[in-house]
C-alpha cells in the first residue's frame, strides 16, 4: 500500500529488508524512485500507481546495487535515470546484478534490471535537487524535495541498517563523513526523511538519524567499537566486521 508522506510523495515498503519504493509527482507525471523488490511487490506497486490515475514518466535509481535497479513492464517503457557515475556503474554491473536478484528474490523481470540513462544536468523530469556523494556506492544520490520538506536518502540514514562501506573502494570512512555533511545540509530543509531501507523519519527523528550515522562513522575513524542499537540485529555482524576491517586498513 502506498502511504503519502508529503504532498505528491508516496512510499511503499517491502518486507525484504524493509525496502522503500518512493513515488514522486513531477510536473509531467510520476517518477518511481528505487521500485522493488520482488515480483509481487512490483505488481502491487503498479496496482497502487494505477489507482493514483497519473502516468509514470520516469524512474530514478539512487545507486547501482541490484535492489535499486529494478523495474516492471507495467510501469511503462520510460527513461530510467541515475547519476552519470551511477548509470555507468550499473551498466558495468548488470549481469552480476541480475544474478544477485535471481538468488535473492522471486519474480523479478531480470531483463529490465539496470537499464539506466545518465540524468541530464537540468534534472530532466525529476523534481528537486540531487545530492551526490561517494559513500556506500559509486554515484550514490539523495533527492532533496525542499519545496515538500522531503529528503530521499537512498541507502543512508536508516534506522535498521548501519552505514555500509563499499569494500571495493578506498577511504569509505572519509566518503561517509563527506556524505553525511552534505546530507545534513540538505536535511536542514526537510521534516520527512525516506531511507532506502527502514522506517520513514519525521521531525526530530531526522536529526537523530544523522546523529546515529555520524556516531557510527566517528567510532570507526577513532578505531573504536561503535555503540549502536542497530547492531543488536545479528545479521549485521558480518557487514559490521567488514566495516571495522576496512576502517583499520584505511587508517593503517
Amino acid at each position: 500500500m502506498l502511504n503519502q508522506v508529503a504532498d505528491g510523495v508516496w512510499v511503499r515498503q517491502s518486507e525484504w529488508v524493509w525496502s522503500n519504493a518512493t513515488v514522486v509527482r513531477g510536473d509531467g507525471g510520476l517518477i518511481l524512485v528505487d521500485p522493488g523488490i520482488d515480483g509481487s511487490d512490483l505488481i502491487q506497486l503498479a496496482d497502487d500507481v494505477d489507482q493514483l490515475g497519473i502516468p509514470v514518466v520516469a524512474g530514478f535509481s539512487t545507486h547501482p546495487h541490484w535492489d535499486h535497479l529494478l523495474w516492471h513492464s507495467r510501469f511503462g517503457d520510460v527513461q530510467r535515470y541515475a547519476t552519470p557515475a551511477g548509470a555507468q556503474a550499473a551498466s558495468e554491473a548488470r549481469e552480476p546484478a541480475q544474478r544477485m536478484a535471481a538468488d535473492s528474490a522471486s519474480g523479478i523481470p531480470l531483463e529490465l534490471i539496470g537499464l539506466l540513462t545518465p540524468l541530464p544536468a537540468d534534472g530532466g523530469p525529476l523534481p528537486g535537487e540531487i545530492v551526490e556523494h561517494q559513500a556506500h556506492a559509486i554515484g550514490h544520490a539523495a533527492v532533496l524535495l525542499a519545496d515538500r520538506g522531503v529528503l530521499l536518502a537512498g541507502d543512508m540514514l536508516s534506522d535498521v541498517l548501519i552505514p555500509l562501506l563499499d569494500p571495493r573502494r578506498p577511504d569509505q570512512v572519509g566518503a561517509h563523513e563527506t556524505a553525511l555533511d552534505r546530507l545534513g545540509e540538505a536535511a536542514r530543509h526537510v521534516d520527512v526523511l525516506v531511507p532506502g531501507h527502514g522506517a520513514v523519519a519525521e521531525g526530530p527523528e531526522v536529526a537523530a538519524r544523522l546523529a546515529a550515522d555520524h556516531a557510527y562513522i566517528d567510532a570507526l575513524r577513532r578505531g573504536e567499537e561503535p555503540v549502536d542499537a542497530r547492531l543488536r540485529q545479528g545479521w549485521l555482524s558480518g557487514p559490521h566486521q567488514s566495516n571495522l576491517e576496512q576502517a583499520r586498513h584505511s587508517s593503517g
